[in-house]
Parts: structure tokens; sequence; C-alpha cells
């Protein structure tokens, strides 16, 4: 994948993002880090605190248990809107031209889910890998070689 300069580059996954900047050029890229945000997300086993409720249902002359909620997969979920919310706010503002994002598959989803029509025109590439614990050189690598 080309990194043209000046390109925004957001490595995101339901806990972490970090907002990049090419400050080289498309054959030796040069990612700075803009801003980085880590968001405090504990397992859901010590979010939650009672097991899910029950129903008697007179139809079906049986009990069913309602599902659980994932505590800890709806907070990275939130944060993935955030982090979307924040691209908004910086494509109405012109602060990019070109953006590419790398986030693990499901956060990808939850990112597209609330991309902006703004954010959707200057995105120039998506890759699903989690990239946060990579350091940037990694990532640059990766990324090109994508």
């Amino acid at each position: 994948m080309r990194i043209p300069h000046d390109a925004f580059v957001v490595i995101a996954d339901g806990r972490k993002m970090l907002f990049l900047r090419n400050e080289g050029d498309t054959e030796h890229p040069n990612l700075v880090v803009e801003r980085k945000r880590t968001q405090d997300n504990p397992p859901d086993r010590e979010q939650s605190t009672d097991a899910p409720g029950r129903s008697f249902s007179s139809v079906s002359q049986g009990r069913s248990a309602y599902e659980e909620t994932d505590f800890h997969q709806l907070e990275e979920d939130r944060f993935a809107a955030e982090t979307a919310e924040l691209l908004k706010k910086r494509a109405l503002q012109n602060d990019f031209e070109s953006l590419i994002i790398a986030a693990p598959p499901r956060t990808l989803g939850e990112l597209r889910k609330h991309y902006h029509k703004e954010v959707e025109q200057r995105l120039s590439g998506e890759i699903d890998k989690d990239l946060t614990g990579h350091p940037i050189g990694d990532i640059e690598k990766i990324l090109t070689d994508s």
C-alpha cells in the first residue's frame, strides 16, 4: 500500500488508538504519532455482577435464559464509535486528505458502521490487522507491504 505524504493513519483496536501522520513520502514513509489514547476496559467477568435472568413462558412450557450482556465488548464497540467520531470531526475540519485505517476485523466493522461520508470519501485504505502493539517501524513496513 502506498502511503501518501501527509496521509493520516489510524491504528486502532477496542482499547487503543494511535493517530499517525506520514511526514515522509510514498517511497519512505515516516509515521509520527499525533495522538495516542488507551481506554481501560477490564474483562467482562470483572464488569458484570449477576447471572443472566430467566423468563417463564406459558406458551413454550419451559424456561429460557436471557442472553448475557458482554460489557467488555460493548465498551470496545463504544470506543470504536468514539474513534469514528474523532475522524469525522477532523475530516470536517479538512485536517487530512488521505486516510488509512488498520484495525482488527471486529473493530474495523464497528468503525465502518459509524463512518461519516466525509471520512469515507478520504479513506484510501483499510487493513484488517491488529497493529496496536507494534513499534512504528514495523507498522510502516506492514502498511507498505500490504
